[in-house]
């Protein structure tokens, strides 16, 4: 038993020295792996971060989420977009647009499991999905916005999955429904 708590603390003793200096290796392995000095995007260093210069929005448009979280019967009044910043972040370039509308309850980032936050009506395999996000929980806010008489569902979800369902991203992916006037 004496020998068995001897070598115990021997190997932990050894392997919390060599904790700092994986913990360093991978920060700077995420560091260089996400710094890509070659970016396509233009970028607003006032406000520090990526512009869509189409739209001046800080996302971009990505159809690939459609297949995945639309239901196919109304795909087409689905847009779907991915920005690079958090749901707070996010939140906050969108409220600033004036044609979104702020009624009670709207626009507030709320926990929920992967279900409830992508519903059942896209193809998505549920079970991958439920696998990425495990015990942890999405970040989610929805409300309404109303531009020139049309009135559009946003909703934003933070991270999300990648469209082969593989790995969480850190960003925020937006996913806007357009409701066709009664």
């Amino acid at each position: 038993m004496m020998y068995a708590t001897l070598f115990s603390w021997d190997r932990r003793s050894r392997s919390i020295a060599r904790r700092p200096a994986r913990f360093i290796a991978g920060l700077v392995a995420c560091v260089l792996s996400c710094t890509d000095l070659r970016s396509a995007e233009p970028f607003d260093f006032a406000q520090g971060r990526p512009i869509d210069a189409a739209q001046g929005r800080p996302w971009r448009d990505a159809p690939e989420y459609l297949r995945l979280f639309a239901p196919a019967a109304h795909r087409d009044d689905y847009r779907a977009y991915v920005s690079p910043l958090g749901l707070d972040e996010t939140l906050n370039a969108l409220l600033a647009d004036p044609a979104v509308q702020r009624p009670s309850g709207a626009w507030e980032p709320q926990s929920m499991i992967p279900f409830d936050a992508f519903g059942r009506t896209g193809s998505y395999n549920r079970w991958k999905l439920a696998g990425l996000y495990g015990s942890r929980r999405a970040r989610v806010a929805r409300g309404p916005r109303v531009d020139h008489g049309q009135s559009e569902s946003w909703m934003l979800v933070a991270p999300y999955p990648d469209p082969a369902l593989q790995h969480l991203e850190p960003g925020t992916l937006i996913i806007v429904l357009t409701i066709p006037p009664a």
